[in-house]
């Protein structure tokens, strides 16, 4: 890892939490913090995902490497253990973590089962709630939050199913914890990427229509990268994002302002 060019995240901590290899948005988030000098935690989800993650750790010079999948009790208070006895303090972190079974995923809205619903909204939308609750201690000096989210959210995207509404959900979230945040000096974001080629959006059924559409439509004529979402968000995790809060931010080459 290059000495950073510019280290305005200099002396900050940084929890990311999703990076399932070097392809994944968390990874970009993680590389252009530690490229602006923020020391990063990262976690990986099980032992089948640690020997893809951990060399990734090691690049960064990472001090906190540990498992997490927050469907098991007990492993999001471990990491928050770890950071508390080995920081003391937290100033930013990145939930860039979703999940839904993959039948109820690839069939409609219609066709999702409740137990699939409720898993979907547990992982990748209440988990923020818990996480939440346990960095807010840690932010002593206040700090920043973000989760991903994804257009779908706000509008129908064909064969995104039950990750709309709980993308949808995530973001709502995210406008309280920002509201109820704000007086101890943490802002929280949504950030919206464009569609990535990402583990996680393979199981998406057509991804690369999406893909296609989105490099068509996009003002800028072509797809962002995860490196264009990463310094985004690093962006915000600065001082001069110091008054912003709350609002979506797409990242996404302007796909989202087209008809």
């Amino acid at each position: 890892m290059p000495p950073p060019h510019n280290p305005v995240l200099a002396g900050m901590k940084a929890l990311v939490v999703g990076v399932a290899n070097e392809h994944s948005i968390a990874y970009g988030c993680a590389n252009a913090f530690r490229s602006l000098g923020a020391e990063l935690a990262i976690t990986y989800l099980n032992e089948k995902a640690r020997p893809h993650v951990e060399p990734l750790a090691k690049a960064f010079d990472a001090p906190i490497f540990m498992p997490l999948d927050v469907e098991q009790p007990g492993q999001l208070e471990a990491v928050f253990d770890a950071i508390a006895n080995q920081w003391g303090r937290l100033d930013i972190l990145v939930h860039s973590i979703a999940f839904a079974p993959k039948a109820d995923l690839q069939g409609g809205l219609l066709d999702c089962s409740a137990e699939g619903f409720q898993r979907a909204m547990d992982v990748s939308c209440h988990s923020l709630v818990r996480m939440a609750r346990l960095a807010t201690p840690l932010m002593t000096e206040g700090g920043t939050m973000i989760a991903m989210s994804y257009l779908g959210a706000q509008k129908v995207v064909p064969n995104y199913n039950v990750m709309g509404p709980v993308k949808a959900a995530l973001e709502a979230v995210c406008r309280y914890l920002a509201y109820e945040l704000g007086p101890k000096g943490i802002r929280v974001h949504p950030v919206s990427p464009g569609p990535l080629k990402t583990r996680a959006a393979s199981g998406l059924k057509d991804f690369d229509l999406l893909l296609n559409e989105a490099a068509s439509r996009a003002p800028v004529g072509e797809l962002v990268d995860i490196d264009d979402v990463g310094f985004a968000c690093a962006y915000l995790a600065t001082p001069y994002a110091r008054r912003l809060t709350g609002q979506t931010l797409f990242v996404d080459g302007g796909v989202n302002i087209m008809g």
